[in-house]
């Protein structure tokens, strides 16, 4: 029988939480827990994952007054800019659970949109059971396994298509990765990083780098937040193609030359965002059922060429300098707890 959180004194541990206190500073604090409810599930945290592009925009300070509301993340502990406890994607096992929680038990591995803290208390709807044939640490990157579903969706790719991955980050990557797994697609991978070669071969996509790059093609997604990087893009857009622009920029400019051939060819721009289900699966699909068949992705071997050997929770604030350093060759990082 599950232990119930209001029946428990397991709500009595303490919670250690990863704090952004200044640009580039950032400690771990105690602090009070979040409350529980009949509906909560309470979660010991075992992994979880930095997103580099995200979280190093808070690390720095650099998220725009103007996005601060749409930045905000689930269950985020102060507010913007410092000091705030941020992050997303944490995996942990259910200690309690609450008396109306009917899906979840003691025991079950869940992922939860939640900041860097070695407890979490969540509503039952937000805690996404982890399949058991998926590895705990790579369940981390469940959020950006669904992101890449949700551009993926907004693609509509069509078997046979000419299709390529600009930008391999972490969500390129699991891009360009499902268009070979569920478009059956020849994909070729674009970067600046030549070492990303390698892992573009794992996953038994094509790589080029900008400047080698010669073909068309008729759908293309842009991943790598730089204006070079969109422009590569148009510049390499068969006729009709469809470009998927998944970037963030906050309020940075983005120059772009849209003269040429960029009408002549009909070319379309699409943006892609996560906070709503792609028009073409939303009668279909909840944020919910996104999230599962995200999950359920996961269950490929391959995809842990994409984390990063574990640090310690306890030593993270000492290890960001180097995970948010602009050279930094790092992909998803893994905490440990």
């Amino acid at each position: 029988m599950a232990e119930q959180l209001v029946d428990k004194n397991v709500m009595a541990y303490p919670v250690n939480a990863l704090f952004y206190r200044e640009a580039g500073r950032a400690e771990l604090t105690s602090i009070e827990r979040a409350r529980e409810k009949e509906n909560s599930v309470y979660i010991q945290s075992s992994y979880s994952g930095i997103s580099r592009g995200t979280e190093a925009l808070v690390y720095h300070g650099l998220v725009p007054e103007a996005e601060w509301s749409r930045m905000a993340c689930p269950h985020q502990v102060g507010a913007f800019s410092f000091p705030i406890s941020y992050g997303y994607a944490l995996v942990g096992e259910v200690l309690a659970v609450g008396r109306d929680v009917t899906r979840l038990k003691t025991g079950d591995v869940v992922f939860a949109l939640h900041p860097h803290h070695d407890h979490a208390v969540v509503d039952e709807a937000m805690a996404h059971q982890v399949p058991v044939a998926i590895p705990p640490k790579r369940a981390v990157l469940s959020a950006n396994m669904e992101t890449a579903l949700n551009a993926f969706w907004d693609g509509e790719v069509v078997r046979g298509e000419r299709c390529c991955v600009i930008g391999a980050g972490v969500v390129g990557l699991l891009t360009g990765y499902l268009l070979k797994r569920l478009g059956r697609a020849d994909v070729t991978l674009v970067d600046t990083n030549r070492d990303r070669q390698a892992i573009a071969a794992t996953f038994g996509l094509a790589f080029q780098t900008p400047d080698t790059l010669s073909d068309e093609f008729d759908l293309l997604f842009h991943t790598s937040a730089s204006a070079s990087g969109l422009q590569t893009a148009i510049d390499h857009a068969a006729f009709e193609a469809r470009i998927i622009e998944m970037s963030w920029y906050g309020d940075k400019p983005v120059t772009l030359q849209l003269g040429g051939a960029f009408h002549s060819r009909r070319l379309k721009l699409i943006s892609s965002q996560v906070g709503h289900v792609s028009p073409s699966k939303r009668e279909t699909h909840t944020l919910s059922k996104r999230m599962r068949e995200a999950i359920d992705l996961l269950d490929d071997p391959v995809l842990d060429a994409l984390l990063e050997p574990n640090i310690e929770f306890a030593d993270l604030p000492h290890h960001l300098p180097r995970i948010f350093g602009a050279q930094s060759p790092i992909l998803c990082q893994v905490v440990h707890y």
